[in-house]
């Protein structure tokens, strides 16, 4: 038996927001994506007013089934439009914005996405996918009967904490096996509480992060980003450096510093939404066709006329 809802989500591009390089465990499968979030797992289908989503039944006499989890992880009550509102006014920005409208920034289990991003280190998105669902599949609590890696939960840090580094590294995650071995010691002996961090301002957040082993300032700005919804965190990293560079900088080139400086004063408030759109816009190397460039336009248009009906 299976649950069913459909949630209604205005402005919603389920595709680009599950294959921007946020999540890994996501496969599109006769229309539908199907990935594995918290113990469940879940098959989503773009639909015009929102997203059907379906999981299995709760067991018989168990409460109906509550979807907040689901709509906390899609952030479907986001209301995108003002997330928009407050992008920089410039081509780059509104172009990326005109090609991607729709992407949303997830929220994730903090664990899974630290172990994720950790295990990311140095890799294309498909060899990532690929570490991710080995790990899954040799560490992770079965639920359901297909033998792949959606039928297995993400294992906890505790689980990893109990593994020796070679069975590690047999999941094809090569030097970064001491690194997620480390994190995942540090976390399950409670030398950093991940539920803390939430408390914290961005900066001493992550700063905690950046005490793992493994975790630079990328890592821990994707982290703080897609897991805990600091968005004024901009993770840096091949493609968003080459989008600054190509878009903002295009005649002389700027240092990580300058980057970030620029980042931190340019983005707004939701910078590190920004950088979801840039990254997912260079990443596709989408050209930018005429309905672009007429959303483009429009979309000037009305931040200016927000702009002055606001002064």
């Amino acid at each position: 038996m299976k649950a069913e809802i459909l949630l209604p989500a205005k402005d919603y591009d389920l595709a680009a927001t599950l294959d921007s390089g946020q999540v890994f465990r996501w496969r599109q499968e006769n229309g539908s994506w199907v990935g594995v979030v918290g113990k469940k797992q879940v098959r989503l289908t773009q639909q015009r007013d929102g997203i059907l989503a379906e999981t299995d039944a709760p067991a018989e006499g168990a409460p109906a089934e509550n979807w907040d989890w689901l709509r906390e992880f899609l952030q479907t009550d986001v209301e995108l439009e003002k997330v928009l509102q407050t992008f920089p006014n410039d081509e780059p920005t509104n172009y990326a914005v005109a090609v991607c409208r729709g992407l949303r920034v997830l929220r994730q289990e903090p664990w899974e996405c630290l172990a994720s991003f950790i295990l990311s280190s140095t890799k294309q998105i498909v060899q990532i996918r690929q570490i991710v669902a080995q790990l899954c599949k040799c560490f992770g609590e079965r639920i359901a009967d297909d033998d792949d890696d959606l039928s297995y939960v993400f294992p906890s840090a505790e689980k990893i904490a109990g593994a020796a580094e070679k069975e590690l590294r047999n999941c094809k995650m090569g030097f970064r096996a001491p690194n997620l071995l480390g994190a995942a010691r540090d976390i399950a002996e409670g030398k950093l509480d991940l539920n803390a961090l939430r408390y914290l301002p961005y900066s001493e957040a992550r700063t905690e992060l950046m005490s793992l082993r493994g975790v630079g300032g990328k890592i821990a700005d994707c982290v703080l980003l897609f897991a805990y919804g600091f968005d004024s965190a901009f993770p840096v990293d091949v493609w968003v450096e080459r989008a600054l560079q190509t878009l903002y900088f295009p005649k002389r080139r700027a240092n990580e510093k300058k980057l970030r400086h620029f980042a931190a004063t340019h983005f707004g408030p939701h910078a590190g939404y920004v950088q979801q759109y840039l990254f997912h816009y260079m990443r596709t190397k989408r050209e930018q066709p005429r309905k672009a460039r007429q959303q483009n336009r429009k979309s000037a248009v009305l931040k200016r006329v927000g702009h002055e009906a606001m002064r």
